[in-house]
């Protein structure tokens, strides 16, 4: 670990019940990840990755063990307590970029320092800020129906970034977008982990893993194998076809 530990799960089980049958997601997963780490997390469809992805970002509670983040043992918190921890602790990346519509990019930025009880003038201040520090310093205006796949998911990294939190939780954080852009974007993951930040990557592309630091590779419900990555990809040149 690069750092110290920021999460720790020790003997993590998750249960859920399907009709009569038992689905046994995580089966006792030990895990420690450090302070400026770069973690991929992968593993075929029911290897339980998405499952410990939730635990991890205190979006579900474990059926059983141990999850200390940041010092603090979220593992039998209530929902609110939950959300709190969230909010202060995680940023999120998803997939589908989960930006609201009808808001303009910096407004989308600004949500989490709603709940932060940061002034209007502050959360403005923070989020232009975060939007210039992603390249999109002249997108600040645009609703999402106005920006490319890409733009969307810059802001919502900048969105992820704006509460300083302890981990950058990324899921599948290039699946829709194209070969070109997915460059971009782990170019710019590249740049947020040389900051000092703490990613964790939860993907089932190989190349996209290849930029992680280390990979952590699940099969049902258990760690398979936890590696250094030796020859990580840094950064890539962006090429334009056609």
């Amino acid at each position: 670990m690069e750092g110290k530990a920021i999460i720790k799960i020790e003997g993590i089980t998750k249960f859920y019940k399907v009709g009569t049958q038992t689905v046994k997601a995580l089966r006792g997963v030990d895990l420690q990840i450090g302070s400026n780490e770069y973690v991929a997390i992968m593993g075929p469809s029911g290897s339980g990755k998405t499952t410990l992805m939730n635990i991890l970002g205190c979006l579900d509670s474990p059926t059983g063990g141990i999850y200390v983040l940041n010092g603090t043992d979220v593992s039998k918190m209530n929902d609110d307590e939950l959300a709190e921890v969230r909010n202060k602790e995680i940023g999120f990346v998803f997939q589908t970029f989960n930006l609201l519509p009808r808001y303009s990019a910096l407004d989308n930025v600004m949500l989490p320092l709603i709940y932060a009880g940061d002034s209007r003038q502050e959360r403005e201040k923070k989020a232009i800020s975060a939007l210039e520090n992603v390249g999109l310093s002249d997108r600040i205006t645009h609703k999402p129906n106005e920006l490319s796949g890409g733009q969307r998911q810059r802001v919502a990294v900048a969105r992820a970034l704006i509460n300083n939190p302890s981990i950058i939780l990324a899921d599948e954080p290039t699946g829709n977008l194209d070969s070109k852009t997915s460059v971009d974007i782990m170019n710019l993951f590249e740049d947020i982990y040389k900051q000092g930040n703490t990613i964790i990557v939860v993907t089932h592309e190989e190349d996209i893993a290849k930029h992680a630091r280390r990979i952590v590779r699940l099969r049902d419900g258990l760690i398979e194998s936890d590696q250094i990555n030796e020859n990580p990809t840094l950064y890539q040149e962006v090429t334009i076809e056609g």
